[in-house]
């Protein structure tokens, strides 16, 4: 090759060079992209606003729509919320509007609207909205809404409304809203409505309204309205209104109104139980209240009406009706004088 050939091929290959990079910078120093063989669709370098195919950029703006791999170096501007983006996003932060298809960062992947498909970022994945697939990030994932599929977060999984799907946090997991499916949190799982489904916090588990399912918390299992299902507790566990189901508690269970199976380490109690209860120490019926079925304890203290058999070193009951209590002092204070303290055994007379 001739001496001017090769200094006319290097001034193309400079020029072509400094073209791409000015064009991958995006609208700070050039306001369009190089695209081949269309505007619209192939191979583009830079900021394309409405493109099809291979993209590479280097800080996406004002973008309308891009199908295809995406390959952008960092974080999109704050003008980019309206960019839609389906198919492979490849990045630092890659992101947009609405992101669909697969998104893997090396920092984060996050979308100012919907992310969905499987999203992957190293530090963290994250939406505005809506967050649905499979969602992986290293310290944690969340949304300003929902959170629906497989989500896994090294520290929380969190979402302002609704979560469902398999969620594990090292730490936490929790929703504003419902919480529906799997969950497991290193400390605790949480939902500020009606958790549903099969929870497992290293403290805690809890919500603020209703609770169904298979409930397994390192120190307790709560929530604000009525139970319904199987708590496994190191301490306690309890329902503001009605737990109905099982409860294996290191010490204590109780609701207003509980129905099913107790079995607490000191013991359990409520204003009107219905079932089995079994503690170490006692088992309270509230004042006026009523216990149907079977109590067995230290102390079986109910200040209301027996329906049934109560078992203990001692037993208490205001009234019994269609019951029996076996144990060394039996109380009934409503009955007769006489009557109402016995050994062995007491009933209603």
């Amino acid at each position: 090759m001739r001496k001017t050939d090769r200094r006319r091929l290097c001034r193309t290959t400079a020029l072509t060079t400094i073209l791409c990079l000015g064009a991958l910078a995006g609208p700070s120093l050039f306001a369009q992209s190089l695209d081949f063989p269309s505007k619209s669709w192939g191979i583009s370098f830079g900021n394309s606003k409405d493109f099809t195919g291979l993209r590479f950029n280097f800080r996406d703006s004002r973008v309308e729509r891009i199908t295809g791999i995406n390959v952008t170096l960092w974080v999109p501007r704050k003008d980019n919320k309206e960019a839609v983006v389906t198919g492979l996003s490849l990045g630092l932060i890659p992101g947009g509007g609405d992101v669909r298809g697969i998104q893997l960062g090396v920092l984060g992947a996050s979308a100012d609207k919907s992310l969905t498909g499987i999203n992957i970022g190293g530090l963290g994945v994250g939406a505005g909205d809506n967050l649905t697939g499979i969602n992986i990030g290293g310290i944690g994932l969340g949304a300003g809404e929902n959170v629906k599929g497989l989500n896994l977060g090294g520290v929380g999984v969190g979402a302002g409304e609704d979560l469902v799907g398999l969620s594990f946090g090292g730490l936490g997991v929790g929703a504003g809203e419902n919480v529906t499916g799997l969950c497991i949190g290193g400390l605790g799982v949480g939902a500020g409505g009606n958790l549903t489904g099969l929870a497992i916090g290293g403290l805690g588990v809890g919500a603020g309204e209703n609770m169904t399912g298979i409930a397994i918390g390192g120190l307790g299992v709560g929530c604000g309205e009525n139970f319904t299902g199987i708590a496994i507790a190191g301490l306690g566990a309890g329902a503001g209104e009605k737990f109905s189901g099982i409860a294996i508690c290191g010490l204590a269970a109780g609701a207003p109104e509980v129905r099913g199976l107790v079995i607490a380490g000191i013991g359990a109690g409520g204003e009107n139980l219905k079932g089995v209860f079994i503690g170490g120490a006692m088992i309270r019926v509230e004042k006026g209240g009523r216990l149907s079925g079977l109590a067995v304890s230290s102390f079986n203290h109910i200040q209301g009406t027996l329906n049934g058999l109560s078992i203990g070193i001692v037993n208490y009951a205001w009234t019994i009706k269609n019951g029996i209590q076996l144990g060394i002092v039996n109380i009934v204070r409503d009955n007769p004088k006489g009557l109402r303290v016995l050994p062995v055994f007491n009933a209603g007379f």
